[in-house]
């Protein structure tokens, strides 16, 4: 008998079945480091001079993006090994497939990944915080995250919402498009950066947005956004938490991938409807989720559960009420925070793989 099979704690141990997973470990501390290898090669312009003048030699590499060679040979074997470079090991040089191009270095693409990784490193970052305060059940509020968490979400969501919100999303809301085009007054809560805000102020200038977000950072940031953008006279943002966002009136109301990480999300349900006019639209994107536990058990869904565990439930009990929706809510549990705020229509109105966007009317 091996050494496994006579160890008093792994009677009963398939030998095989257990090196299986213990291989697959290993895979996955590999894929966890490499989020930070990510991030150094996004950085460090190295995807983007391998996509522009690959193939390449690791000294070429280095002297095109001014790194150290001993530091890019390690990166792109790390790369090469996980399948995230191709290697030719007859001329030694390392090169991008035109689909590997476009998701490293596209930042139009709906595929582009560099902020993902970066977000996925920010939250490992602040993991030892929340073990802590997973003890106390405390939560960890999102002003209180690595830089890498603000910046990796604007840039993950950013893409998404490039491809989809305008061309897709707005028109699968009743009639809301055609008053963007006429003239509309929008609120955009928990906004962030402000990416979804000036991406609607640029496609439909006639109209007018407010963004808001609790955290500071953030819209300091979102105003420098939107003056290089040149909506700053169309798009404005006020520092202000979801249930106490400034005006009244508003055509379309919209949250982008927040209202699962609010505290009091009824609570902010009851402020939009109570700052919406008679016949005005509030659009609600939430991640892609299966209203049961077990519909969630796939690759997006575990992203989704593990970034829950490290963001979004922390984020939602650091705050009053702290309902901790969690990031695999699910459209029913978004239904029933609607209802309950009093709006008396509730559709899902369109889809992808990462969203769903739901559409409320008083």
């Amino acid at each position: 008998m091996s050494a496994i099979e006579q160890t008093p704690t792994t009677t009963g141990v398939d030998g095989d079945k257990l090196m299986q997973f213990v291989f697959r470990a290993v895979d996955e501390v590999g894929s966890t480091l490499n989020a930070a290898l990510v991030v150094m090669g996004d950085t460090l312009g190295l995807y983007r001079a391998l996509a522009a003048h690959g193939p390449l030699s690791t000294g070429e590499l280095a002297e095109r993006t001014g790194t150290a060679e001993r530091y890019v040979r390690e990166w792109c074997n790390a790369q090469a090994a996980g399948g995230y470079v191709q290697y030719d090991p007859d001329s030694g040089h390392y090169r991008l497939e035109p689909e590997q191009a476009v998701a490293f270095t596209d930042r139009e693409s709906p595929a582009y990944l560099p902020g993902f990784f970066q977000l996925a490193l920010g939250s490992v970052i602040d993991s030892p915080e929340i073990i802590e305060r997973a003890r106390s059940g405390q939560g960890l509020g999102w002003h209180e995250h690595d830089h890498h968490v603000h910046e990796g979400c604007e840039r993950f969501f950013r893409s998404g919402y490039n491809a989809h919100l305008v061309a897709e999303w707005l028109p699968s809301l009743d009639g809301v498009v055609e008053k963007l085009e006429r003239g509309a007054l929008v609120a955009d809560v928990g906004c962030g950066h402000g990416a979804s805000t000036i991406l609607m102020a640029k496609a439909f200038p006639r109209s007018t947005f407010v963004g808001s977000d609790y955290h500071e950072g953030s819209i300091e940031t979102a105003r420098a956004r939107a003056q290089e953008a040149g909506v700053a006279d169309r798009a404005k943002f006020e520092v202000a938490p979801a249930a106490a966002y400034s005006g009244v009136s508003y055509d379309l109301v919209t949250m982008f991938d927040c209202l699962h990480d609010m505290g009091d999300p009824v609570g902010a349900s009851r402020h939009v409807l109570s700052t919406l006019s008679a016949d005005g639209t509030w659009m609600v994107v939430e991640p892609n989720a299966g209203d049961r536990t077990e519909d969630n058990f796939n690759p997006v869904g575990r992203a989704y559960y593990a970034f829950s565990t490290l963001l979004c439930t922390p984020a939602s009990l650091s705050q009053d009420v702290g309902l901790a929706l969690g990031a695999q809510a699910g459209e029913a549990r978004i239904r029933d925070v609607v209802r309950t705020g009093g709006f008396t229509r509730f559709r899902r109105a369109a889809e992808t793989p990462f969203n769903l966007v739901f559409e409320a009317r008083p």
